[in-house]
């Protein structure tokens, strides 16, 4: 049969722009479907403005600690509606190289409105009827509020509205402990807004490493956010000043601010998409793929945050890649299944791999061994004034790379040689041992970190037997 196309993208967000921009590469004519603006969640909502205001956040930060290095501070007041500016200015940027024009000279042809399926090869947008030989979903996620009584009513900024302001408010209360919470509340905070974060359970960042999020937890008290843990919140109320009521712990407290910040989950974008209609089978994640991203209906992937896997930028770019690749090749290649990430404050906390918990819980509490560098002992540490750091790596006996998870001003940078040596499975000793990095950085305390997993494993009974044996030999 033939098709008007050989792929039909819908969503063009991270993953549906990286897929119309390669398919054609692959001999494949494409169209490239958004019901919106092209760029998604990450450019207009997330990584972009997000990125774009911490940066601001820490220049601020930074001048009003300068006597830590030598420098005269200054408190000069921070006029955020200049901040506001900067970030549409750099999502604009962004945005043109984003543009239909851009995405048609790859040579996708490209239709703003809204889809829908009507089965496996066919594709309704408007009055447009497009049959297509395969269907790419990749209609991204948006945020969800929790079921507060009077919250709907009191109004609330999340993710989606934030970065529509002109300016920032005054004061602000955040509803959830998770990666956007915490990015968002350390910003706000730094350009003098007044925070208040609440969390249901006892810790932030409940994904990752505990002991690590406990370290940046105390950095973020330290800078000035109130940070409350346990709450269990019952009921909101608006006016001229909002309030949150509930418990902490035992105590029944009310919390105010001028605006609420709700970043307490998210859910997939796949209303409107007609998929069980059309045979498409889903989860309340979102929509039921194999592990080579193809849905119950074998013509029609689905990547990214509508699938519910990893909600990441990074991720949802690598799935389209691999549904592209399983699409048009023969054979069939994995989605990913170990996917880093990093939580953007200052310092950052990267993730890659298993915690130690999770660690313990697969091999065994005796099989898994834990090595530790405190990043402000190292001499980069020291002369940038780093006050709280670390790597933590969790290895197992062998030095077989389970894990690791840093907090560090540039933990995402240094994430990606944990990731490779747990790709390609690459030990800890004696690779990264015999590995020179660069000095100084803060890489170099990657070295120091497996010199003591070294002198930890000559202490082990076997190989104090055999050096006892080396020198009865050489006697």
């Amino acid at each position: 049969m033939k098709y008007d196309f050989d792929l039909a993208i819908i969503g063009g967000g991270s993953a549906g722009l990286l897929a119309a921009n390669v398919a054609p590469h692959l001999s494949a004519k494409t169209v490239l479907i958004e019901r919106d603006r092209l760029g998604g969640d990450c450019l207009w909502t997330g990584c972009v403005p997000s990125k774009t205001l911490l940066a601001s956040a820490k220049a601020a930060h930074t001048l009003r600690h300068a006597d830590r290095l030598g420098l005269p501070a200054s408190d000069a007041p921070i006029d955020t509606a200049k901040v506001w500016q900067r970030i549409k200015a750099v999502q604009e940027e962004i945005a043109a190289d984003d543009s239909p024009e851009a995405v048609a000279a790859h040579g996708t042809e490209v239709i703003l409105g809204e889809a829908s399926i009507e089965n496996g090869h066919t594709v309704r947008v408007g009055d447009r009827t497009l049959s297509t030989r395969y269907i790419l979903l990749c209609t991204g996620s948006r945020p969800t509020a929790p079921p507060i009584e009077g919250l709907a009513e009191a109004g609330f900024l999340t993710s989606e509205t934030l970065f529509q302001l002109e300016r920032a408010p005054e004061s602000l209360m955040i509803i959830g402990g998770g990666p956007i919470g915490v990015e968002m509340g350390q910003a706000m905070n730094r350009l003098g807004v007044k925070v208040t974060m609440l969390e249901v359970f006892d810790r932030i960042l409940t994904r990752d490493e505990p002991s690590l999020a406990a370290l940046l937890l105390d950095v973020l008290r330290n800078e000035g956010i109130d940070i409350n843990l346990g709450v269990k919140l019952e009921c909101a109320k608006g006016g001229g000043s909002k309030s949150l009521r509930g418990r902490a712990g035992a105590d029944e407290k009310v919390w105010q601010a001028e605006e609420i910040f709700v970043a307490a989950g998210r859910a997939p974008n796949i209303e409107s998409l007609n998929l069980e209609s059309a045979g498409v089978k889903t989860t309340p994640k979102g929509i039921e793929v194999d592990k080579h991203l193809r849905t119950s209906v074998p013509s029609v992937y689905a990547v990214g945050d509508c699938a519910g896997r990893y909600l990441f930028t990074h991720s949802a770019g690598a799935e389209a890649g691999v549904a592209l690749r399983n699409m048009f090749y023969p054979g069939a290649q994995d989605a990913p299944t170990d996917v880093p990430w990093t939580t953007f404050t200052d310092p950052e906390l990267a993730h890659a791999g298993m915690t130690s918990a999770e660690a313990r819980k697969a091999y065994g509490e005796d099989n898994v061994c834990l090595h530790e560098f405190d990043l402000s002992r190292g001499d980069r540490g020291r002369t940038e004034g780093l006050e709280s750091g670390k790597i933590l790596v969790v290895a197992s006996q062998s030095h077989k790379i389970l894990g690791a998870h840093i907090l560090a001003p540039a933990a995402g940078e240094m994430i990606g040689q944990f990731s490779l040596a747990m790709a390609q499975n690459i030990p800890l000793v004696p690779n990264f041992r015999d590995l020179i990095q660069v000095y100084p950085t803060y890489s170099t305390s990657i070295t120091h970190l497996t010199e003591q997993a070294v002198y930890e494993q000559l202490e082990r009974p076997l190989y104090k037997a055999i050096r006892k044996l080396g020198g009865l030999l050489g006697e």
